[in-house]
């Protein structure tokens, strides 16, 4: 647990007054001091909604990361009940993301056109009834670091070229060579023995390579 929830208070004071003082000074350990009284209450929802003591643990720690931004800019009149709606906001918003990354995967492995590049060098991947939505992500995840960035970007998050090229500070034609060899390695991937879920795949063997 960070140290500013650790350290000791000069003294005790009301929600109201500790919010005053933070949007006043801007002093963070006074935030801190006033989340603090709420972090079980923070923890319990996450838990509640999220279903996993670790990912709770570390969605408290998220959650106050956010605190430091949106309070200044929110009237608050009661800070339990603004960071309860806060939090479950948040936890489902998380849910909302998990969610539609399934959905995507699900759409990507359905759609037998995803790993072509074009009719001459590519071909359908064949229906097989044993590809899911986990293999898709372990393939995924055996991509180079760029390639899987890239994937995820066009295809989770539906930024184009050129917004991926912004937000990884490359160049638009590395962008295009990053996803159409992540796709190439993906239907590699998945179609060789050693894919995941296939029999013979070893989770710890070198990522794909180009």
């Amino acid at each position: 647990m960070p140290s500013i929830f650790l350290r000791r208070k000069i003294k005790t004071q009301s929600d109201e007054e500790l919010l005053a003082r933070f949007r006043e000074e801007g002093d963070i350990e006074i935030l801190g001091q006033l989340y603090e009284k709420y972090m079980h209450l923070v923890y319990g929802v996450c838990l509640k909604y999220l279903e996993d003591r670790e990912t709770a643990k570390d969605e408290v720690m998220n959650i106050f990361a956010k605190l430091v931004t949106a309070v200044p800019q929110q009237e608050i009149g009661n800070f339990r009940t603004w960071l309860y709606v806060v939090t479950k906001n948040h936890c489902l918003m998380l849910l909302r993301n998990r969610k539609s990354e399934a959905v995507h995967m699900e759409v990507m492995m359905g759609d037998p056109t995803f790993f072509m590049e074009n009719s001459s060098e590519m071909h359908p991947m064949e229906e097989d009834e044993n590809s899911d939505t986990e293999r898709l992500r372990e393939c995924i995840e055996r991509l180079k670091a760029e390639q899987r960035s890239c994937i995820r970007l066009f295809f989770y998050e539906g930024c184009s070229y050129r917004q991926i090229s912004e937000r990884m500070a490359m160049e638009e034609n590395k962008v295009k060579s990053y996803i159409q060899n992540g796709k190439r390695n993906l239907r590699i991937c998945i179609e060789s023995p050693d894919a995941p879920g296939a029999s013979g795949f070893r989770p710890d063997r070198d990522r794909v390579s180009i």
